[in-house]
């Protein structure tokens, strides 16, 4: 049941919080009202809600942001301090009850983004920001129910299962755990049984449920998203949640059941899950969390969607931090995301280094600026690598950062924050960066002045200053584009373009705040096409024209080319996940540049001006 509430900026202490007035507000949610606040108060009066056969009232709470504390009818009954981790109070209940619910803001370094100014304060308020309910059970009854899938050669699967169970009374009895496809996905349903025995409290009860014939997860430019339903039934007590099958490895590049998958991707500021169907549009299969966790409602969008996401701890910028903690909240993390067959890998500390490249251009003199400052860089990763190893599910990123710490996923934005795209080669050949890129791509104001407009491939990159905000966008398409384009030329394994939308006054988005798409999304769009033909190097020249090829099998594609009018085509044998150069073509500085590309039905078609 629903909850009214009321809140109120507080000064954080030791007891219970408050307030000389308390103002409505929705909740689940994060109101405007208390945006810059160190610690808000929420309250809620209700009567006893059990109904007869009815034995415990829980508070279900989900992104408690970041610490809190919760007091019922005067008496504290619970701490938090993961906002990712769903929290359940049975309470005390009365005829008549009060509840508190007092939201601090991070005591520690795992804030992650929303504790950093890359969000506005609006976002970041101290808050319950996913669920607020108020739920009856009989006794005994499943509190909760967690499920991780296995696959092990695709033929062979099975799903692990801990069920915690709440009683008054010592309990002696069987928990039936059960699995059955969700909707049309093929296959039969699996029933386990599993012992309980305990005295009055919590206990949990694991099981394993095998699935015959398995129906596998797979991204969406690689097949289907069944997914199956499981089940923990005690007497009349009943919990479910949602899992897919699918493995998830790293061998030679991201590997989802045994299969390789060259993952495009796009950073998440603040995920939403509008933005899942946005990341699709654009061409990504996959989306990184960028130091936040996402909510359940974005992870059951990626889900449905076929999105991997590369999930960070809420963990950013320079400093040390508790590797103790720090292991305890990636435990944490992994347990309650599972379930989720999107989740494909987890990445421990982000930009763990000031930036120290900005204005640098391509000159000599500039490149040595750029070598002498990276190899002053310095980073211990041993608290990263520490935190890594507690996470066993799925794949990890200890470190994601600039050159010249040797990070596990590099950001590189040539042509933005130093030189130009064609810096790429040399940052990637100097520092042996480029398999995995967790971030890159440039800055522009959202407007109408260029909105919709395909952009520029030669627009100079001095136009973010001097050309008003078309300027800027065209600048931020070609270096979104140009950098997509080499990144996967030179066969990276994984990129993420930085960001997909602005969060508040940022401008690093493709999108708006609203939405709104700017010239660098259809760019992107373009560049992450699965098959693309691409011109190496877009400017006055030889240029060779290359295909990019991400289908598991090997294929026979048409590729046409138009210079100004001049237009030829050949086809080409391009091998799985291939690369293959058809032409090199000779530009001119003004040159309008068509490329398409046709395999099978489809037909994608890319253009530059040099």
């Amino acid at each position: 049941m629903s909850l009214s509430w009321r809140g109120a900026a507080v000064d954080p202490g030791d007891g219970i919080p408050t307030a000389a007035e308390w103002q409505p507000v929705e909740l689940p949610g994060r109101p405007d009202a208390f945006a810059g606040a160190d610690a808000v108060a929420y309250r809620t009066e209700f009567a006893d809600p059990r109904e007869p056969g009815e034995d415990h009232v829980a508070l279900e709470l989900d992104g408690v942001y970041a610490h809190a504390r919760v007091w019922c009818n005067g008496e504290q009954v619970a701490e938090h301090d993961a906002y990712f981790e769903p929290l359940r109070v049975d309470l005390p209940v009365e005829d008549d009850n009060e509840v508190v619910v007092e939201c601090r803001r991070p005591e520690d370094r795992f804030g992650g983004v929303h504790d950093t100014d890359a969000v506005p304060e609006a976002a970041a308020v101290p808050g319950i920001w996913w669920t607020a309910n108020l739920e009856t059970y009989p006794d005994p009854y499943v509190e909760s129910l967690t499920a991780a899938p296995r696959v092990d050669g695709g033929d062979e699967a099975s799903v692990d299962v801990s069920a915690t169970v709440v009683t008054d009374e010592p309990l002696d009895d069987r928990l039936t755990l059960s699995l059955r496809p969700e909707g049309d996905a093929r296959g039969g349903g699996m029933m386990n049984r599993a012992s309980v025995e305990t005295d009055p409290g919590r206990a949990t009860v694991t099981g394993r449920l095998d699935v015959r014939d398995p129906s596998l997860w797979w991204p969406h430019d690689l097949g289907d998203q069944p997914r199956y339903v499981v089940r923990a039934k005690l007497d009349d007590a009943v919990r479910t949640t949602v899992t897919g099958l699918r493995s998830v490895e790293w061998s030679d590049g991201l590997a989802i059941n045994g299969q390789r998958v060259p993952a495009r991707g796009v950073n998440l500021a603040d995920g939403t899950p509008a933005d899942v169907e946005r990341a699709v549009e654009a061409n990504a299969n996959l989306v990184r969390a960028h130091a936040h966790v996402l909510s359940p409602a974005v992870y059951e969008a990626c889900d449905e969607a076929g999105v991997l996401v590369w999930q960070d701890l809420p963990l950013t910028g320079p400093g040390e931090f508790d590797a103790d903690r720090g292991t305890d909240l990636a435990e944490r993390l992994e347990r309650t995301r599972r379930r989720h067959p999107s989740l494909a890998t987890v990445s421990v500390h982000d930009d763990p280094v000031p930036a120290y490249a900005e204005g640098l251009g391509s000159g000599l003199v500039d490149r040595l600026r750029f070598r002498w400052r990276a190899w002053r860089a310095s980073y211990d990763d041993g608290a990263a690598e520490s935190v890594a190893d507690a996470v066993s599910e799925v794949p990890t990123v200890p470190v994601v950062g600039r050159p010249g710490i040797e990070p596990d996923a590099a950001t590189l934005y040539p042509g933005w924050e130093f030189g130009d795209v064609g810096d790429l080669e040399w940052i990637r050949d100097r520092y042996g960066l480029g398999e995995v890129v967790a971030e890159f791509g440039a800055g522009a104001p959202a407007g109408d002045g260029a909105a919709g407009e395909a952009a520029s491939d030669g627009e100079p990159r001095a136009a973010r200053a001097d050309g008003g905000v078309d300027g800027a966008q065209s600048t931020q398409a070609t270096v979104v584009g140009r950098t997509a384009e080499a990144l996967r030329r030179r066969d990276a394994d994984a990129l993420a373009a930085y960001a997909l939308r602005d969060v508040g006054a940022s401008e690093m988005g493709l999108l708006g705040p609203d939405g709104t798409e700017k010239p660098a999304f259809e760019r992107l769009r373009r560049a992450y096409e699965p098959v693309q033909a691409v011109l190496a190097d877009p400017t006055p020249g030889e240029s060779d024209l290359v295909v990019l090829h991400d289908r598991p099998t090997g294929s026979t594609v048409t590729v046409e080319w138009d210079v100004d009018g001049d237009r030829e085509q050949t086809e080409a044998a391009v091998d799985a996940y291939g690369r293959a150069t058809v032409s090199t073509l000779s530009l001119s500085a003004g040159d309008d540049v068509t490329l398409a590309v046709a395999v099978d039905d489809e037909v994608a078609r890319n253009g530059y001006v040099i």
